[in-house]
This record gives C-alpha cells, sequence and structure tokens, in this order.
C-alpha cells in the first residue's frame, strides 16, 4: 500500500465475533486508526450525532432494527468511505448504487481485505499543507450542556466518569460532559491522556508528584488502579 496518512475507521457489525475479526485486521494494518466498534446502526448515529467522526466506515449489511444499506443513508455529509461487510456476494448493485469503495464477502481474508483498504487510500484526496503557525493541536470541541465548547486540553488535569457523563477537571474549572469515559478517551487525540483507574483518565504532563499509587495534580489527589498500573507505569517510562 501506499505511504499515508493513516485512516480512522469505525467497524459497524451487530456479530461480536464478526467484530472482534475486523478489529484484528485493522490491526494488522498500519494505515488504519480505529477509533470505534459499534453493535449497530443506532449506536453509529449516536456516535456521530455525538460528535464522533471517521474516514472509513466497515459495514455490515445484515443487521436488526438498521441495515447497512439503510444506515449509509443515513450517515451525515461529508459521507465517510464505506466498505461494505456481507455474508453473501450479491450485494454489488447495492454497493455501487451506496458509491461503497469495495465489499467483502464473510470471513474476510486478510489478503482481500488489504485490497479493499487499497482502494480506500487512492480514492482519498491529498492532504492539505500543513501550516504550522496555524495549528492549535491541544484544542477539541466537546458538547457541555446545550453548547459545544472550545476545551485547552493543555489545561486539563484529569477527567472523572459521573454515571453516564464525565467531568473534565481543568486549572480553573470543571465542565460536565454528556459522554461516558470510554467514549470520551476514544475521541482523545493525545496520547498523554492516559486511563489510570475506571474513574479517572489524567494528563500524564500535569502530574506534580506521585506517592503510594497516587497521583498529585495541582490540588487533586488520584488513585493508579490495580489493573491500570503496568499500563501507567509504561507511559510514565515513555515521557
Amino acid at each position: 500500500m501506499p505511504t499515508t496518512a493513516r485512516l480512522t475507521c469505525i467497524i459497524v457489525d451487530d456479530n461480536e465475533i464478526n467484530r472482534l475479526t475486523l478489529e484484528h485486521l485493522v490491526d494488522l494494518t498500519p494505515e488504519l486508526e480505529l477509533v470505534a466498534s459499534l453493535p449497530g446502526g443506532l449506536e453509529t448515529l449516536t456516535f456521530f450525532r455525538g460528535g464522533g467522526h471517521c474516514d472509513l466506515i466497515l459495514l455490515d449489511v445484515e443487521m436488526p432494527t438498521l441495515t447497512g444499506l439503510e444506515l449509509a443513508k443515513l450517515l451525515p455529509k461529508p459521507t465517510p468511505a464505506i466498505v461494505l461487510v456481507t455474508t453473501h456476494r450479491d450485494f454489488a448493485v447495492a454497493a455501487f448504487e451506496l458509491q461503497a469503495v469495495d465489499y467483502l464477502v464473510k470471513p474476510v481474508e486478510f489478503v482481500r481485505f488489504s485490497q479493499a483498504i487499497s482502494k480506500v487510500l487512492a480514492q482519498r484526496p491529498a492532504a492539505p499543507p500543513v501550516v504550522k503557525a496555524a495549528e492549535s493541536p491541544a484544542d477539541l470541541f466537546v458538547k457541555v450542556g446545550t453548547k459545544t465548547i472550545k476545551i485547552n486540553f493543555d489545561d486539563v488535569l484529569y477527567i472523572e466518569a459521573l454515571s453516564t457523563y464525565s467531568v473534565i477537571v481543568t486549572t480553573t474549572q470543571k465542565h460536565i460532559v454528556y459522554l461516558t469515559l470510554k467514549a470520551l478517551i476514544e475521541r482523545l487525540p493525545f496520547a498523554h491522556f492516559v486511563r489510570v483507574h475506571r474513574s479517572y483518565i489524567v494528563n500524564m504532563r500535569r502530574i506534580e508528584a506521585i506517592e503510594d499509587n497516587m497521583l498529585k495534580l495541582g490540588p487533586y489527589e488520584i488513585p493508579v488502579g490495580k489493573s491500570y498500573h503496568e499500563e501507567f507505569s509504561r507511559h510514565l517510562r515513555s515521557l
């Protein structure tokens, strides 16, 4: 495959085994970055309405409630590239009508999967030149209440789970965001934000001290969960 920027992709399939298979194929493909693996059409619409985005959808055709073909017609514009995944070989016409880049027949083999991704990459427009002075890589837009606000994540100390919501704690204030902690960490494009507990994500750059598995971030102390200790240590060594 040609060298290019990584494609962000989501997997949509109601069968868990099929999702795991596609996740493995994505993991084997350096040109791809998986941002979500979803069990159906309704969850996919929620993903996009919540601000999610991707370059490519690996879309199962036969799903309950919303089929893949029905879902494809409801996707936001500009529509991501679509690769249909099906157990049958008679969806070529449907794929053409949806302007899908390709369609794969289950069980999907890696060689055939790679061919489909090559087609997607070949159709991808060249990225515009990056103007360094205009970049603001630490900023991210999130929905807070009825507003969508821009948060500078350099100022964020940690993020805490609050039922089905999350609380983003900055150096000066707290924001309640209508996303679960799991959904939020999938959207964060910053490698220095690491989950250290089932209820906490921390900004590794804001850690002032570590004592007895407690992290000091400004006036706050955040625990490191036992099951997250190894991952936290690995990120700590990479700083």
